[in-house]
């Protein structure tokens, strides 16, 4: 019979899509032929820790004994990927050899890679792990590597530990709970750190000559999170203006900050070191995109451009130019602000409330409608624009037409007005919208609807004629009723009037 050596167990976690889930990696030593194996339905990565691990302790003069070393990852029906276990497959190992106090693991959830050199290096999810170990009453102690400190510091409830190596987490565990530096100790007091606003890449909006409809739908989609789809000939400012709208959003609040910075450190897009996101995403997918890379899909469901664009903006320029199912496959989240993928491994929800901005031309070579330039035959204009489906199109708030710039609109010396100004306005209205129902205009349920927008008769009957006249339909309706709402903030108002359902109908026009 083999000798029985030790055993041990340690608190970590995976992640699954958002999802966090509780995994014990437990360690048995017994006396037989040398060999570590991993058990609990370990994918390849997380297989291969074991010369991560052997080369890290080696390197640290770390005896990793020649034993038959069996590492069990519970539940062993939850796949798991990655290496964010490399760290607590070593803790556990030390401990079960005697190396390390068992106590001083108590209330301790680890999470880190192993570099061959013992440095820990960052992982992905470590924010949704810090969340998941704030909730958790079992966990007391988060230790991850030191350039996700930051990153996981927004969870409250549990101190965070972030170490730069094994030999800095080895030192603080065997000193209890007198963490030295570089090992730095976040209490539950130190809350929220965040990065400071960037800048707009440059994009201003007093920089784009002309288009005063286009700028003032842009201002009411930034103001009620309203769909937007811009026409127009090649160089007329479409996507100068499009790139403008973050610079019309306020800052993320602290809520939404948390949400945003989770998705992109599930998607591996935070950059060592880097705190809460505080400026909203913008997401420019070139039209090659395939529909998973969009929505999120893949044999372990990650994110796509348009959760990453949650609480931000999605950019679709050349909008006929993406792939007829791509387009299709966003008419769901549009109405319902999330993404569920379903795969044989399991399922993932990602949040995707993102405000949709689009472009495209008006006919396969841009110029309809202008003497001399354009000769797309009738047939071709009308197969070009089929490409974009009717469903699609009633989910799109405004639709603007955005003309030739003229010389004497370029040739403007005075400066029109900023984005620092509209965005104020917009925050205004922001504001007004979420102290009435805690969420913006676009995202009002229709249940609560008439009752958030308080029409008067003049615009009931205005909207009556567009249903019966104009061939509205009933989400036609709902969501020209959402922009009249938005518009109405934006001057004030209380309530709803004919002039504000005037200008949300004639958005909804053909563009």
């Amino acid at each position: 019979m083999p000798e029985w050596v030790g055993s041990a167990s340690v608190m970590s976690a995976a992640v699954m899509g958002l999802d966090v889930r509780p995994v014990s990696v437990e360690v048995s030593l017994i006396k037989g032929t040398p060999m570590m194996q991993i058990v609990g339905l370990a994918q390849s990565a997380v297989r291969e820790g074991r010369e991560r691990i052997r080369a890290a302790a080696a390197q640290l003069g770390l005896h990793v004994p020649g034993l038959r070393i069996t590492v069990n990852l519970a539940p062993a029906d939850l796949p798991k990927s990655g290496a964010a276990l490399d760290l607590p497959i070593m803790l556990g190992i030390l401990c079960a050899k005697g190396d390390l106090p068992r106590r001083a693991l108590d209330g301790t959830l680890a999470v880190g890679e192993l570099g061959l050199d013992g440095s820990l290096r960052s992982i992905r999810g470590a924010l949704p792990i810090a969340l998941f170990a704030a909730a958790d009453p079992r966990v007391s102690r988060l230790l991850l590597p030191a350039a996700n400190l930051r990153e996981a510091s927004a969870a409250e409830g549990v101190a965070v530990g972030g170490a730069e190596s094994l030999s800095h987490v080895l030192m603080g565990l065997k000193n209890g709970s007198r963490l030295p530096p570089p090992l730095a100790l976040l209490r539950p007091s130190v809350r929220r750190t965040g990065e400071s606003r960037p800048g707009n890449g440059g994009f201003d909006l007093s920089a784009v000559k002309g288009q005063p409809a286009a700028k003032r739908a842009l201002e009411i989609a930034a103001a009620g999170g309203h769909n937007l789809l811009l026409s127009g000939c090649p160089g007329s400012g479409k996507t100068s203006l499009a790139r403008c709208l973050p610079g019309l959003l306020p800052a993320l609040d602290v809520r939404e900050a948390v949400d945003v910075t989770a998705i992109h450190s599930v998607a591996g897009l935070l950059a060592d070191g880097s705190g809460l996101r505080r400026a909203r995403p913008f997401r420019a997918p070139h039209h090659s995109i395939s529909e998973a890379g969009l929505i999120g899909g893949g044999s372990r469901p990650r994110p796509g451009e348009a959760s990453l664009a949650h609480h931000g903006v999605l950019f679709l320029d050349e909008l006929p130019e993406f792939g007829r199912r791509t387009l299709e496959a966003l008419r769901q989240p549009i109405e319902e602000g999330q993404v569920r993928i379903v795969r044989a491994a399991g399922s993932a929800c990602f949040p995707a409330a993102f405000t949709l901005v689009a472009a495209m031309n008006p006919c396969p070579c841009g110029f309809l409608g202008t003497p001399g330039r354009c000769r797309c035959p009738e047939e071709a204009v009308r197969r070009y624009r089929r490409r974009v489906s009717g469903p699609l199109l009633d989910r799109i708030d405004m639709l603007v037409d955005v003309p030739a710039v003229r010389w004497e609109q370029l040739a403007e010396a005075a400066p029109g007005e900023t984005s620092e100004d509209v965005r104020a306005r917009v925050s205004r209205a922001r504001a007004c919208a979420a102290g009435r129902h805690k969420t913006t205009n676009a995202r009002i349920p229709p249940v609560r609807l008439e009752e958030a927008c308080g029409i008067d008769r003049g615009g009931r009957s205005l909207l009556r004629k567009a249903v019966t006249h104009l061939g509205l339909t009933a989400r036609g309706y709902h969501r020209a009723l959402r922009v009249s709402r938005t518009i109405a903030d934006l001057e004030g108002r209380a309530g709803v009037s004919e002039d504000h359902v005037a200008e949300a109908i004639r958005f909804r026009g053909p563009c």
